[in-house]
């Protein structure tokens, strides 16, 4: 037995680890510093792709009309999150979390540099490299963190802020450098400091990866090394057979950009639906977890509306800013894109307030359907702020303060903590002991819906008013949300004993 562990698990950590960052174990500040960097890089050029893709030719970008560029970025926001699902599959299965997130940063960074170059093709291949590199390292991170603390440990809240803190200074600064070289030197020099940045977070990885507990040489549910090697010649040969359909498909004039979207969507549809009905059908699941299930259809639900108002905090929000906001504040000239990071800086700022006023009201505080809701109101509310500073014009030549696009951001983020915390506990507490091990997946699943759907709905934008588009969207997360303060007495019943 010693001889097999010492085969599979490196050395545990020093003793001195244990409260070496902040009173945590150092192996957080490896994970935290890792996650930065990524969402430096993820959503620094998230924050720019969109208005890459609506910039014309001569200035560098790819002459999309307004929807079609923000369809073809919630595009690829879903197949970000559907890849997750494999993800986190992949590292139980064959490579382990270590490997994962290794092997996902690497084809990240060269997703990025690919990116880099100023061709179509070059920018279609580094979205393709970036999404399957988010899809192994994302969902595998967070398990990572949890690792480093025994189950009982009193730290592992306190662990988890200062990761999700660390994720949204990453999330606050990308956009600030990615934006500036965009859109003051070119789009493919913001690419490419979001390649250096992902780098700069592999190298730190690598280096405090002695830091990390659990660290495993395999997989912790590794497949039999006979169904490993058929499932791993079935991954690389259903990869190469899809892409050269796809290749085949697009030659011949098929495969249109519209269409993989529309397919994209579909996928997006399906998967939900198909998991749902497996766990709902599943002989290991219980019939008190199957009456369990139920009301988190309605907290999977409320966290679509929300995310589908979220993402475009990176799409509609950004095209709005480029062409109808000012981009001055007390005399200062700052870059469109800049705007996304008001978003991240109002998660650092207030995630603690929120955390301080739950601990305060303690048994008092909201129930976990109530929290949520609350957070799908917020979201609405930032889009039905928008009508306000959008009606009234005779033409699109108007410029709005800054103040409306910063306050629309302030609800998004204070929605954002309010739903995504709740959503996620709630998750790992309604999600049947079977599939206790993919309650990631299933959460991904609703951020894939959430961009499927947003990825036919911007198709909209620029096609009707601005304050219809914001209007007619805001008001349905609003309703959705009211509905679910409506069924909070059957969620807080069916939900027992999640509060």
């Amino acid at each position: 037995m010693s001889h097999s562990t010492a085969g599979t698990e490196s050395a545990p950590p020093p003793p001195e680890d244990d409260h070496a960052f902040f009173g945590q174990p150092r192996g957080l500040m490896t994970l935290s510093g890792l996650e930065v960097w990524e969402r430096f890089s993820f959503l620094g050029m998230q924050a720019i792709l969109v208005l890459f893709f609506a910039d014309t030719v001569a200035n560098g970008g790819m002459d999309m009309d307004p929807g079609t560029a923000a369809s073809v970025s919630a595009a690829y926001g879903t197949l970000v999150y559907l890849v997750s699902v494999a993800g986190g599959w992949l590292a139980d299965r064959i490579l382990g979390s270590y490997r994962a997130v290794l092997y996902g940063g690497i084809l990240i960074a060269c997703g990025h540099y690919s990116m880099a170059v100023p061709t179509d093709a070059m920018t279609w291949v580094g979205l393709g490299l970036i999404s399957a590199g988010t899809g192994l390292l994302k969902p595998n991170v967070a398990s990572m963190v949890g690792k480093l603390y025994r189950t009982d440990d009193e730290r592992r809240d306190a662990g988890f802020a200062l990761y999700y803190m660390g994720i949204n200074i990453g999330a606050f600064a990308g956009p600030l450098i990615t934006g500036w070289l965009g859109e003051h030197v070119s789009w493919h020099w913001g690419f490419s400091a979001a390649a250096v940045g992902m780098t700069l977070g592999l190298i730190q990885y690598v280096v405090g990866r002695r830091h990390l507990a659990g660290r495993k040489h395999a997989a912790e549910f590794a497949l039999a090394p006979d169904a490993m090697r058929r499932a791993v010649r079935l991954i690389i040969g259903g990869t190469v057979v899809v892409a050269l359909v796809a290749t085949a498909l697009a030659l011949a004039g098929w495969l249109t950009m519209d269409r993989f979207v529309d397919v994209l969507t579909l996928v997006s549809v399906i998967a939900p639906v198909v998991y749902f009905v497996v766990m709902f059908r599943s002989p290991r699941v219980t019939a008190e977890e199957r009456g369990r299930l139920r009301p988190y259809i309605v907290l999977f639900l409320g966290s679509v509306v929300f995310n589908f108002i979220l993402f475009q905090a990176y799409s509609t929000m950004m095209l709005l800013a480029s062409t109808n906001a000012r981009t001055e504040i007390l005399g200062f000239t700052f870059p469109a894109s800049w705007y996304a990071s008001a978003l991240g800086a109002f998660e650092v700022a207030l995630a603690p307030v929120v955390a301080a006023v739950w601990a305060r009201m303690g048994p008092r505080q909201p129930h976990a359907s109530n929290k949520i809701a609350f957070g799908v109101i917020l979201g609405g509310l930032s889009f039905l702020l928008m009508v306000l500073p959008t009606s009234g014009h005779a033409d699109d030549t108007y410029r709005m303060a800054a103040w409306w696009i910063v306050g629309s951001y302030l609800l998004l983020g204070l929605g954002d903590i309010l739903l995504e915390t709740s959503g996620m506990s709630a998750t790992t507490k309604l999600a049947p002991k079977a599939f206790a091990s993919q309650t990631m997946a299933l959460w991904f699943l609703s951020l894939a819906l959430a961009n499927g759907i947003q990825a036919q709905i911007v198709k909209l934008y620029g096609e009707v008013s601005n304050p219809a588009y914001f209007g007619v969207n805001g008001a349905i997360a609003v309703a959705a949300g009211v509905a679910m303060i409506a069924a909070a007495p059957w969620l807080k019943r069916t939900m027992h004993p999640v509060h």
